[in-house]
């Protein structure tokens, strides 16, 4: 299992809204582009893709931008995965290739370890990481006397 760049990219800018969410202001893609390095074009499709998975809304005008469609609490990592990889995380994978028993029972514990990847990022949302990058921001902010 391998976390793809698109996916990647798409994670850290739903991490970028969700951190402007309380403010309600909307963030522009250069922000977010300059925020987290990530090219504008390839940001552009990414939120495009967002979008039409309900995700985020734009809004439109000189202080336009995007901003979460719900809140951040109640956006999944799957859910973000399921909207930019197309992944059907509920669907059982067919095993096509072979009828061979050994092919079977590898199929068998793939599709269990895919399970537990999905129960996991099933479990945490938008809001977990926007925390968990708050917590490890405020660690490094240490003063010392």
């Amino acid at each position: 299992m391998e976390l793809l760049s698109k996916s990647q990219y798409a994670l850290l800018a739903l991490l970028e809204l969700a951190a402007y969410y309380s403010s309600g202001e909307p963030l522009q893609i250069r922000q977010m582009a300059t925020l987290q390095d990530i090219p504008n074009r390839y940001l552009e499709q990414q939120l495009a893709t967002l979008k039409r998975g309900g995700l985020v809304k734009s809004i439109r005008g000189v202080k336009g931008g995007y901003v979460l469609a719900r809140e951040p609490w109640k956006i999944t990592i799957l859910d973000a995965l399921i909207c930019v990889e197309g992944l059907d995380a509920t669907a059982p994978v067919e095993n096509t290739t072979s009828e061979k028993l050994e092919s079977k029972v590898i199929h068998e514990i793939w599709q269990e370890a895919g399970d537990a990847a999905n129960s996991v990022l099933q479990k945490y949302t938008l809001q977990d990481l926007y925390e968990r990058r708050k917590a490890r921001q405020q660690r490094g902010m240490m003063f010392y006397i």
